[in-house]
């Protein structure tokens, strides 16, 4: 994580056993001067304990976020400005305070500075890109016939969770495993209460029907004990006695049953065919490797639970050219397990230079004892040798794509007159039915593809606006976009200003937008407004900039794909947008207007009374055996639904 690494002996970067005489200002005239002198100035109060130190710009951006065993020995390290890389000592020049936290051990300072990290994003430390959380399947632990579900976000007790699963595909083949397997229900608590007949999983042979009283609570409670005994890695086992009782059915002339069990057998001999590859053991293990080329990286990442395999996941962290591969591996570990619990072994390709720091480190985050190994030989070092193969190939179709992205910015440069390839290029369109939950999506392109982190939806606040006005709604989203980063960026040095903004519409959009950039004193964004075609056909569209003739492109020209493709998935996701925001509106119950019920006192109420009708019919004493509702908040639901009482 400190990608100076100051801490190893023998570094070159390494302070000496004795503090030496930091540098003047007047020895180093100018901004590194400056710098020094922050640094130096900082010193004198700096403690020889464990911390985490931050380097701030004039604006107080983080430009760096370092932990040290001695903060006072490691940042004098910053003061020999002879001996660093330049990198560094731009670090130096651009230095204007310098921040300090003191932790208890050193430990404690790795963790600090791997959720900074995470959090400031500093130019000058390894980033992991990408950092989307993880699916996993959870196994309630509230209700006397447990359903399983996908799940994201914070895990909470009593319930049970297997994962990470790398993808939500992952997780959903998992899940229809599990029904076909061991038949569980996935509907909710509301649904299971109300049914009076089985569903249409159950005729398909999904789901048991514990709903409708098909199968004991004792016998469900075994259904779900070799679910987790399943996704636990002790498929074997599960498979041995779903026979013993096809061979029992058969025994009893009970045909039906054992062809039940027949159909539970082949599904997971089905699921058993396709882990390609294993670890040797039922261990709960990650496997990390990288490769490098062409000054880009790629860490790969394979998770398997119970030794079977939940799949793997590609991130491309951004480094300097001189940062070696440990230290991108321990930057890695840090800032991807800051959010998911390490499991008991993780396997690496190269190995981290604060390797027991780390693990220590894990250990206290997961609560449990973590241990990183670098395999040199066996079953473990094919499955380093696996990854990293997957790492390259990854990196190379990564860099295949990049090129040929770069190719059609490019191209798009040409077209509409641009100064150089743009860098990011946002696109805005709008949905709506009938002028209804109208929302504005904004969606972002670069040289790596689309930025779906850098996606944005906007609810359309207006309420003067006519129903369906689709260029007050444009008029809205640009306004409170740009007037956002004019005042967060005002001098556009964040990399969060277009070089491009593609509208989807005509000359009036066109319009529309300029105008409403012209209002906020921006007129140097390019701007270009896609319209489709006679009869909306896909290929004839035109372009339309602000003082010039619209134009078409012709069927083969290498751009129109490419500004089609950024249309229709602006377009794709504000419809999202939209439809998400429309079924939070139908899903909306009266509840939510009654003052102190929340989300989970909400579902507490229609998980005892079914429905918001049914809760409204209910007297005081009734809602006051819910969960969390007090008898002073039963009567102020009962008055509310009866107002003339």
């Amino acid at each position: 994580m400190d990608r100076t690494r100051s801490d190893r002996p023998g570094h070159r970067d390494d302070p000496a056993e004795a503090v030496p005489k930091v540098l003047k200002e007047q020895e180093s005239p100018g901004p590194v001067g400056k710098g020094l002198t922050v640094i130096s100035d900082a010193l004198n109060t700096l403690p020889s304990r464990p911390g985490v130190y931050r380097m701030l710009n004039a604006k107080g951006d983080a430009l760096y976020v370092g932990k040290a065993k001695n903060l006072k020995k490691r940042v004098t390290s910053y003061t020999r400005i002879e001996r660093m890389p330049m990198r560094l000592q731009r670090m130096v020049t651009e230095t204007h305070h310098l921040e300090v936290v003191t932790t208890h051990t050193e430990a404690e300072a790795l963790l600090l500075e791997s959720n900074l990290i995470k959090q400031l994003k500093p130019r000058y430390n390894i980033l992991l890109r990408d950092d989307k959380s993880f699916a996993y399947i959870m196994v309630t632990g509230t209700h006397p016939y447990p359903r399983i579900l996908k799940h994201r976000g914070k895990r909470k007790p009593p319930h049970q969770y297997y994962g990470p699963f790398a993808s939500a595909g992952a997780v959903n083949h998992s899940l229809a495993t599990l029904q076909r397997v061991f038949l569980l229900r996935t509907c909710s608590d509301a649904v299971f209460t109300n049914r009076s007949r089985p569903c249409l999983l159950h005729q398909i042979k999904r789901c048991c029907a514990p709903c409708v009283d098909k199968v004991s609570e004792e016998s469900y409670g075994e259904l779900i004990r070799q679910a987790q005994n399943f996704l636990s890695g002790d498929s074997n086992e599960i498979q041995e006695e779903l026979s013993r009782q096809m061979e029992a059915s058969s025994a009893e002339l009970d045909f039906e049953s054992a062809a039940t069990y027949r159909d539970r057998i082949r599904a997971l001999t089905n699921v058993q065919s396709h882990q390609d590859i294993n670890l040797p053991s039922n261990d709960d293990t990650d496997v990390i490797g990288l490769h490098r080329a062409g000054g880009q990286s790629c860490v790969q990442i394979f998770f398997f639970r119970g030794g079977q395999n939940f799949g793997n996941r590609a991130y491309y962290p951004s480094h300097n050219a001189d940062d070696e591969d440990g230290a991108i591996i321990e930057a890695f570990l840090g800032q991807f397990y800051d959010a998911t619990a390490a499991p008991p072994t993780i396997l690496v390709s190269h190995s981290p230079p604060n390797k027991d720091l780390i693990t220590e480190a894990l250990g206290i985050r997961a609560e449990r004892k973590v241990e990183i190994l670098i395999p040199a030989r066996g079953s473990k070092r094919k499955l380093i040798d696996h990854v990293t193969l997957n790492a390259r190939e990854a990196l190379g179709r990564r860099m295949a794509e990049s090129t040929a992205q770069l190719k059609l910015l490019s191209s798009v440069a040409e077209l509409f007159d641009l100064p150089a390839a743009p860098e990011r290029v946002e696109v805005y369109d709008n949905s709506h039915i009938s002028g209804t939950h109208m929302v504005g999506g904004m969606i972002v392109s670069g040289p790596t593809g689309f930025e779906k982190n850098a996606y944005r939806k906007f609810n359309i606040k207006n309420a003067d606006l006519a129903p369906g006005d689709d260029y007050g709604a444009m008029r809205e989203v640009l306004t409170r976009r740009f007037a956002r980063a004019q005042k967060e960026d005002p001098d556009r040095t964040k990399g969060v200003w277009p070089d491009l903004v593609l509208i989807d519409g005509g000359k009036g959009q066109l319009s529309t937008a300029q105008q409403t950039l012209e209002d906020l004193g921006i007129d140097d964004v390019p701007l270009v407004a896609i319209s489709k075609g006679p009869d909306r056909n896909a290929g004839r569209e035109q372009f339309h900039r602000v003082g010039k003739t619209p134009f078409t492109l012709p069927p083969a020209h290498p751009a129109l794909y490419f500004l089609q493709r950024l249309r229709d998935e602006a377009h794709r996701f504000a419809i999202s947008a939209h439809r998400n925001r429309r079924s939070k509106a139908i899903v909306r119950s009266e509840l939510d207007e009654v003052a102190g019920i929340g989300g989970q006192r909400k579902k507490a109420l229609l998980h005892r009374f079914g429905s918001a009708k049914a809760v409204a019919q209910a007297g005081i004493e009734d809602l006051s055996t819910v969960d969390g509702i007090s008898a002073g908040l039963a009567k102020k639901i009962y008055d509310y639904f009866h107002p003339d009482h």
